[in-house]
């Protein structure tokens, strides 16, 4: 039976009627107020709360509950406990206190900390966001009651994602409020504006492969990318996967997916073919930022669960196959008021929308005197594959806006900002179909940061990476960016301006922000050579590798603003600069001794074969006194390659082991992305030669033609 969506939505989430109905009143008004305005948690309604939570967890099947957080290894930590406690008398009973909803203690020296925890130093705590909704998890027959989580040290220092970006969700909202104020806005009061929310939409691109083929690579089982393989005889070439007819298989994959994440209240929204072959995105509807990075992190968990049911395994690496388009995450973020106003919609007169304006040119000017920051945000190893191939926006750092803000920019530089372009309609010169709006400007799928419509999309962002961490790094840069902008108009309007003044010191203000930052907007190819000269010209920085952008971390300027807005003391900064750069170089080890393995146990011996089988081919020939020069001229060209295969590994094994930095990451991943990846990437090119003239009895893995092309 087909289940709808309104029927399904949210029935193994904690929230809405289900508080409503199973909690007194008075606790379920407290505890909205801390949900939406952001008012402290009170203690005393925890042993209320958890007792409904338990008994509602019970009648669904669950057996155990956990503190379900993100530490700083880029996925997801629970630790399960039973409901059953034991009794004096030897009996068990079903237990679960404010206590336990509330804190947990996991062990902190035993996950990333970057230098904030020896090893002997074990205590940790987990403190319950009840601004993110519980849900039950099911695996399997079995059902867990997971209960959103910070993680912070013992220190009171954050050990993971979702307390800076908690932090800097703050700090966006009390700057933006600040202009909310200078502009007259109800702010403070009951019925007016109390907090700023930032809202965001994650699309997320993954590859489906046949688990059985998928098994018998190594690389893409330890890895979840392919370190070798010859390009197929069709990739995307045709362009007609993309946006093309679900294939039957995955289309059932696709709504067991929906299925899974309407129960657990993800409002997912789009499905649809991606460019690659085997390549597929889904997409939800705008939420509150904190709960969408946590279902952002439940529809990753939810695609390679299910993937598994139906023969899949789901890839969600930046760059799984090389030559056809890698995965990304559009990160679609915007700024809302607690009462519904959009503060990035233009509007229909946009240049006389001033507050709008101010916002705008806030944000324009915060990507250009952080570039390096936002550009270090999805750096990884992975990503290093994907950004500016093409297929991704370049690793220069720029804002697309689009005709019509554009032009209101240039007004803007003049000093007075006179009309608003508008759109018009589009006639398709056939009676039946009907006249569209047409928009004010093209959308640029080569922008980093792109305005559309009524948000910003970070198309940079990876495929793997959990969002908190771009979205911790986007909201301080912002927050900022709107602490100049309200400082410098209080300073030349006055707290209370009359219109008249407030105008004029606006306008004043935009004009030379315009003038300063407007640099970094571009609208044009983002993949063409001339706007890397052009980025160049215009001292926009292009930090091409991880190991270059993580810098921006370590520095005093990035220290100083992390603290400033209280999101990351200089310490708990500096762990996560230790702790990226120390995956960066765990992540290269990992990919090199699978392909060394790899080599030396599949590739290696199986051309040995294809060599000994064409040695005694030409042998046999020769001794009937028949000439095969072709054949001979083959085994020439394979005896050539294996030799070269052997040498060119043996040199990745040597980049590998021969790295002694003393603990000096910065310096071992440098030697890694200089030595140790072209060394492998010459290994690649002997082994895709190889597989280009090997029997296709001999070859050890099933091909790219197989992978991207087994979903159908």
């Amino acid at each position: 039976m087909a289940h709808r969506a309104s029927d399904l939505y949210g029935s193994l989430v904690f929230a809405g009627d289900v508080m409503l109905k199973r909690l007194p009143p008075d606790v379920f008004m407290n505890l909205q107020r801390t949900i939406k305005n952001g008012s402290p948690l009170d203690p005393a309604i925890a042993n209320t709360v958890a007792g409904a939570m338990k008994d509602w967890a019970l009648e669904h099947g669950a057996t155990h509950y956990c503190h379900w957080f993100q530490p700083l290894t880029g996925t997801t930590a629970e630790k399960h406990d039973a409901f059953l406690s034991t009794t004096s008398d030897g009996g068990a009973i079903e237990k679960f206190s404010g206590s336990q909803l509330i804190q947990g203690e996991p062990d902190a020296s035993s996950f990333p900390h970057g230098g904030i925890r020896d090893t002997y130093e074990a205590r940790g705590y987990t403190a319950w966001d009840a601004t993110s909704p519980a849900f039950i998890y099911r695996s399997g027959d079995e059902a867990t009651l997971c209960i959103p989580t910070a993680f912070v040290s013992y220190t009171g220092e954050a050990l993971d994602k979702k307390i800076p970006l908690l932090r800097s969700i703050q700090a966006v909202s009390a700057q933006a409020m600040r202009i909310l104020r200078i502009f007259g806005a109800d702010v403070g009061t009951p019925s007016g504006v109390n907090q700023i929310i930032m809202t965001l939409g994650v699309e997320q691109e993954y590859f489906l492969v046949d688990a059985e083929l998928a098994s018998q690579r190594p690389d893409l089982m330890i890895c979840g990318r392919t370190l070798i393989g010859a390009p197929a005889p069709k990739g995307q070439q045709l362009e007609d996967h993309y946006f093309g007819s679900i294939p039957q298989r995955v289309m059932a994959f696709m709504a067991d997916v929906e299925t899974r994440l309407f129960e657990l209240g993800v409002p997912v929204k789009t499905r649809h073919n991606e460019v690659a072959p085997g390549q597929f995105e889904i997409a939800p509807t705008f939420e509150n930022a904190n709960v969408a990075v946590d279902h952002q992190m439940i529809t990753m968990s939810v695609l390679r669960e299910t993937a598994e049911r139906h023969g899949f395994v789901c890839l969600m690496h930046e760059k799984p196959f090389a030559g056809v388009n890698g995965s990304g995450k559009h990160n679609n973020w915007s700024l809302s008021t607690d009462t519904g106003v959009n503060l990035l919609d233009p509007r229909d007169e946009t240049h006389t929308n001033m507050q709008f304006l101010v916002f705008l040119c806030g944000i324009i000017r915060a990507i250009d005197l952080h570039a390096d920051l936002l550009r270090a945000s999805i750096a990884s190893a992975a990503n290093d594959h994907r950004l500016g191939a093409n297929e991704a926006p370049p690793a220069i750092m720029s804002v697309f806006l689009g005709d019509m803000l554009t032009d209101i920019l240039d007004q803007l530089e003049s000093g007075n900002p006179k009309k608003t372009m508008k759109g018009g309609a589009l006639e398709m010169g056939a009676t039946t179909l009907p006249q569209i709006p047409k928009h004010t400007s093209d959308r640029n799928r080569t922008s980093p940061f792109a305005f559309t419509g009524n948000k910003f999309e970070f198309r940079a962002v990876g495929s793997t990476a959990p969002v908190a961490w771009p979205n911790t790094v986007l909201n301080t840069i912002i927050a900022d960016s709107l602490d100049f902008m309200a400082t410098q108009l209080e300073k030349r309007a006055g707290k209370n301006p009359s219109q008249a003044k407030l105008e004029i010191a606006v306008k004043a203000l935009l004009k030379e922000v315009v003038k300063s930052h407007r640099r970094v907007c571009f609208d044009g190819d983002g993949y063409s050579k001339a706007w890397h000269d052009e980025a160049a010209k215009r001292g926009l920085p292009n930090f091409r590798s991880t190991v270059e952008a993580l810098a921006a971390f370590g520095t005093k300027k990035a220290s100083e603003l992390f603290a400033k807005y209280g999101v990351l003391s200089k310490r708990e900064l500096d762990a996560r600069h230790e702790i990226l750069i120390e995956q960066y170089v765990k992540i290269l080890r990992i990919e090199s001794r699978t392909l060394q393995s790899l080599v030396r146990t599949a590739m290696i011996p199986c051309a040995m074969r294809f060599q000994a089988e064409l040695a005694d081919a030409v042998g046999a020939t020769q001794a009937c006194g028949v000439e095969c020069p072709g054949a001979e001229a083959q085994l020439r060209e394979v005896v050539g390659l294996v030799e070269g295969l052997r040498k060119s590994i043996a040199l990745v094994e040597k980049a590998e082991q021969a790295v002694q930095f003393k603990g000096d990451h910065t310096k071992e991943a440098t030697h890694y992305r200089d030595v140790l990846l072209p060394a492998m990437t010459d290994v690649r090119n002997g082994c895709d030669s190889l597989e280009k003239i090997m029997p296709a009895d001999l070859y050890p893995l099933p091909t790219y033609a197989e992978l991207l092309f087994s979903t159908h």
